[in-house]
């Protein structure tokens, strides 16, 4: 009888060493899991659009659809210094309004030339003054003027639609989020040399790495007749590459991979304030997560050569009121609009 109640009571022990150790793990696991939480979540730097902006925007879509502002910057400060002389100023090398319809079944990207001649509004600028209204100024003169606010405000100005979030993306982490998802598959049907971007690729298939991929999309030259039209055939197929290759990296499979991409990725963005934490970040990636590349419909603000200024180039006003009346009623996109830069791009994925 004796050896019985030993036996019970070493029993309720292991089993109270048990519940202890598995409440330990327990709060172990939500301390770790809380500390990569606020770690990830400071690597976001944001920007307070709506307290810049004021109310003077145009109203939220009534459809559901979300709008994105998605910039790549060409600065040359802190971790970009590597790519040219920090001249204290930036501007948008890459601007696409990401259009994200009510079904999340699909998505309409619309890239707009840097080099089109604008009306730029009245923006307010970091330092806390106003930039005043300028006509005939190159659209990326935006964010060199007033940062992220003033192009927001100039495509909201142009397009009449409401920019729910803003994200941009800096050459360096966009180098390093590429090469934290091990590359980027892609086939080049042309070879492509450009002493201005150091992209020297022969035509066939590749697995970019970072370098390689930011000489990629930032390459004018080496394509076509070296405008920001042929580069933006190249930015467009580089967007569907990178969006397949993270598909195919496995990331719920790997709890590694995912925090590496989140970490690289969260370090490589500025968003808007309502977008800057792992939560916001998180559910708009739910929201994309079945897009595939076959659901984009990726196409270029309708433009033509400026009358004065053969450098320049200014939008076809039928064709871009016709694209933006589109998106703000969630129908198809006319076919007015050409599908991607000029010439065709020079590259298909991989």
């Amino acid at each position: 009888m004796g050896k019985r109640k030993k036996s019970r009571a070493r029993q309720r022990k292991t089993l109270q060493y048990g519940v202890w150790g598995a409440a330990s793990l327990v709060i172990v696991s939500g301390a770790a899991t809380a500390l990569l939480y606020a770690k990830l979540n400071g690597n976001i730097d944001s920007v307070d659009l709506d307290a810049q902006l004021g109310t003077d925007r145009p109203d939220s879509a009534d459809s559901g659809g979300l709008n994105i502002l998605v910039l790549g910057s060409d600065s040359r400060s802190g971790d970009n210094e590597a790519y040219g002389r920090d001249e204290g100023s930036a501007r948008s090398d890459t601007a696409m309004i990401v259009h994200l319809h009510p079904g999340r079944d699909r998505a309409s990207v619309v890239s707009i030339p840097r080099d089109t001649l604008v009306e730029r509004p009245e923006c307010p600028t970091p330092d806390g003054g106003t930039a005043p209204a300028r006509e005939r100024q190159m659209f990326n003169t935006a964010y060199t003027v007033g940062g992220p606010a003033c192009a927001v405000k100039t495509v909201e100005a142009m397009s009449g639609i409401r920019m729910d979030h803003f994200v941009e993306v800096g050459f360096a982490g966009f180098k390093k989020l590429v090469d934290t998802l091990g590359g980027v598959p892609l086939t080049i049907e042309q070879p492509i040399r450009d002493k201005d971007s150091h992209l020297d690729i022969r035509a066939g298939a590749h697995t970019l790495d970072g370098e390689q991929a930011l000489a990629l999309v930032r390459t004018r030259k080496g394509i076509g007749d070296g405008s920001d039209l042929g580069r933006i055939g190249l930015q467009q197929a580089f967007v569907k590459a990178l969006i397949a290759r993270v598909e195919d990296v496995g990331l719920l499979t790997s709890p590694k991979k995912l925090y590496d991409l989140a970490d690289t990725a969260t370090g490589a963005l500025t968003t808007d304030s309502s977008l800057a934490s792992v939560k916001a970040l998180a559910g708009l990636a739910r929201r994309l997560s079945g897009l595939g590349p076959a659901d984009l419909q990726m196409v270029t603000l309708p433009v033509t050569e400026d009358a004065i200024d053969r450098n320049r180039v200014v939008p076809v006003d039928k064709d871009a009121r016709a694209l933006w009346e589109a998106l703000r009623a969630d129908e198809p996109l006319p076919d007015t609009v050409p599908p991607a830069g000029r010439p065709p791009a020079t590259v298909t994925n991989g």
